[in-house]
Formats: structure tokens, sequence, C-alpha cells
């Protein structure tokens, strides 16, 4: 029995530990071949799996060698696993993983307008391959002081907020800035600006209907049982 050696080349180049770097919108193209000794028939056939899961090809796209092409590279191709292996011979396998690189995705600016006292929930998406290095906070183009501002920050690793239950207009009315710096694209900036406006007073409008229909019932029954000893009367 022949022994076949399937290999993958790639573009961009695979390295030693089988990654692939690339990054969003990109084009990512994979050669796999089943090795010299190739016979006719089915022995030579080759199968990709994504992430264990059967790529379709065509028939002219199977035999002794075969590609697949990821375009354009997307965020859910992060951390994806490609195999090819001969159908004959499943164990002899070989694949490669998407290293995608992306930075943390956010809009320049975003307008918040919210009542006094009311709960203020700042949040800045910071999820990006790799890493981002540090995340800070500005109110007014000066660090935020949590204290002074009576603010809370918490950072789960995929976003950073910025919230209080309870705002007030002298200390949260404001332009903040949430700027991440990244590795390997540098620091980018989201901006955020507060609007405080009056507090309104807001009616429980249910009670109050269900209070309204309980004072028309007991009126009517009233009504209704006065008019009775009216007639009863005048019998």
């Amino acid at each position: 029995m022949l022994k076949h050696w399937v290999t993958i080349q790639s573009i961009p180049s695979a390295n030693s530990e089988g990654y692939i770097l690339t990054e969003l919108e990109q084009t990512v193209s994979l050669t796999c071949n089943a090795g010299q000794d190739i016979t006719s028939g089915d022995d030579n056939e080759l199968v990709w799996l994504r992430n264990n899961e059967l790529v379709s090809l065509k028939d002219k796209n199977k035999n002794g060698t075969s590609r697949v092409c990821i375009s354009p590279v997307i965020l859910e191709d992060r951390e994806t696993i490609f195999t090819c292996h001969l159908r004959s011979n499943a164990s002899d396998k070989v694949s490669v993983v998407l290293n995608v690189t992306y930075p943390p995705d956010f809009t320049d600016l975003e307008e918040i307008t919210v009542e006094e006292e009311a709960t203020l929930i700042l949040k800045c998406n910071i999820e990006a391959n790799p890493p981002v290095s540090s995340v800070v906070w500005m109110l007014n183009k000066t660090a935020v002081d949590l204290k002074e501002s009576q603010l809370t920050l918490t950072n789960n690793g995929l976003s950073s907020t910025l919230s209080t239950e309870k705002v007030k207009r002298s200390l949260h009315e404001a332009t903040y800035q949430c700027i991440v710096d990244s590795p390997l694209y540098g620091p980018k900036t989201k901006e955020f600006t507060v609007n405080v406006t009056d507090k309104t007073l807001k009616f429980p409008l249910y009670p109050m209907i269900a209070g309204i229909v309980v004072v028309c019932l007991t009126s009517l029954l009233a009504v209704a049982a006065r008019w009775r000893k009216i007639v009863k009367c005048c019998k």
C-alpha cells in the first residue's frame, strides 16, 4: 500500500505551528496536495473540512490537488481550522488555523440624552485581536476621577463600561472619551456627548386607570341602588 503525504500551501504562508496570520476583508488561499506517489482512482481524492464540517467541492477540485479560498475573511473566521485529508485514508491529514487580527469596532461619536436621576451607561467595545493593551476614560479631556464624578468603571474583556445609577447634571453633563491602545493598530478613540435634561414626573398609568374604573363602577352601583329606593318609594 502506497503512503500519501498530504501537504497544504497557503497564501499568506502559515507559520511553523500552522497558523495563518490575516486580517478582516483579506483573502486566504489554501492548496492541498496528495503527494508525489499519486495513483489513479479514489486513492488520490482529497477532502476538506472546516471546523470538522465537510466543505463542498466540485469534482474537478478533488483529485491530487484541491484548492479552497476564503474571501473576504470575516470575524467568524477567527480560529477556524481547515483540514485536508485523503478520502481513502483520513489519518493522512494536515490542518491550518486562521489567526484573524482586527481592531476594536466602534463609531467615532455617540450622542446621549438622559434625565436627571436616571441611569447612565457608556459602553466602549474593546474586543480585538491582539487584545488591547490599555483603556483610558476621559471626561472633558481630563482623566476620569471615579470618586469625584460618582461613576463606576467595569471591564469584562469585551467592553469597558462607565456608569452611574443617578445622573446629576452638574457632574455628568459632559464630553467623554474612551481611548483604547492596540499593539498592532495603535490608539482608537470613541467619543460620547452626554446631555442631561430635567426630570419629568411619571404617572403610574395602569394603577390610575384601575382606580378610575373602580370609582366609576362604585358610583354607578350607588346610583342604581338609590334609583331602586326612589322607584320603590313612588309605588
